[in-house]
């Protein structure tokens, strides 16, 4: 009796292990340092602090749905309705988002770069992924709204779990944009989490995930399940253009084209040939310019006219 009250024992202790373990990396993920980002930004000359310093913009702090404050600079050097906002992805920073506002602010558009939970200047003491992060992100659509008005003409840029998060925010709570641009995202984080067990960490999924997900309803409050924007991406009526390089192996490309096939109504496909894991832009950057102009020539400016 007592030697199977030990295995008992010993088996309970592990799948607690486990699920505290591995929901601390879901939750805590290591973030890179904001200073790392800042010098990496400025020496593939992506951000140039002479410039950015001298841009038409103001810092705004704003608070989120669940009480911590949402860090974000609106830019403005154009006396345009025309505004982008730029969701970054996980580990990152609103510095990272510079080069996808440079590259609008080019085509006439004014920008809102912002900081998730837990990244950057905002405050939140978990990541999860887009579950609460769109709830954010409509917190910073409405600011917008309230503060230009309702005649905008919005798109918004998410950039791998930005990009999630847009999704999400798009098919589950509301369709608020009038574009968006899909860079690298996963399409369901549970497989995207399979994926990683599987070529990061050579483990089998199966019996993992379903340990995880207990403990994340437990101390989250959401599931594993919750975290899928192709459930919900043919909720999105918008257009969207999805972008992915071919040789990222983080969030494979067919996840991009999986959303893709599944998005009814306007959409267009951007495959990179260039690039690992959100790297498109730096990789392949007149290619991606140029899916930039034909979407918005075909699906955005045209109908507005």
């Amino acid at each position: 009796m007592r030697r199977l009250f030990r295995i008992l024992f010993s088996f309970i202790f592990f799948l607690t292990s486990f699920g505290v373990y591995f929901t601390n990396r879901i939750m805590y993920i290591k973030k890179k340092d904001d200073h790392s980002i800042l010098t990496r930004e400025k020496d593939a000359g992506r951000f140039n602090p002479d410039e950015f310093q001298y841009l038409p913009k103001r810092e705004v702090t704003i608070p989120s749905p669940f009480g911590y404050e949402l860090k974000m600079i609106l830019v403005e050097p154009h006396s345009s309705n025309h505004y982008i906002i730029i969701s970054h992805g996980v580990t990152e920073n609103k510095i990272n988002s510079v080069k996808y506002m440079n590259l609008f602010l080019e085509r006439g558009f004014n920008a809102v770069i912002y900081d998730h939970r837990r990244h950057g200047e905002s405050g939140g003491k978990t990541t999860s992924y887009g579950y609460y992060e769109k709830f954010d992100l409509k917190a910073v659509v409405n600011w917008l709204k309230q503060e230009k008005g309702p005649d905008l003409l919005l798109g918004i840029h998410g950039e791998s779990m930005g990009a999630a998060t847009m999704l999400l925010y798009a098919g589950m709570v509301e369709d608020g944009a009038d574009f968006y641009i899909s860079d690298c995202s996963f399409s369901d984080f549970k497989e995207q989490l399979s994926h990683l067990l599987k070529t990061e960490m050579k483990l089998t999924p199966k019996p993992l995930l379903p340990i995880a997900d207990v403990f994340l309803r437990m101390r989250e409050r959401y599931s594993l399940r919750d975290i899928s924007p192709i459930s919900v991406i043919h909720q999105i009526k918008k257009p969207i253009l999805f972008i992915h390089s071919k040789q990222d192996t983080y969030i494979l490309p067919s996840m991009s084209e999986a959303l893709f096939e599944r998005k009814i109504g306007p959409k267009m496909l951007f495959l990179a040939e260039n690039g690992a894991h959100a790297q498109s832009l730096n990789e392949n950057k007149e290619a991606y310019h140029a899916a930039i102009d034909e979407f918005l020539l075909e699906f955005v400016y045209s109908k507005k006219e």
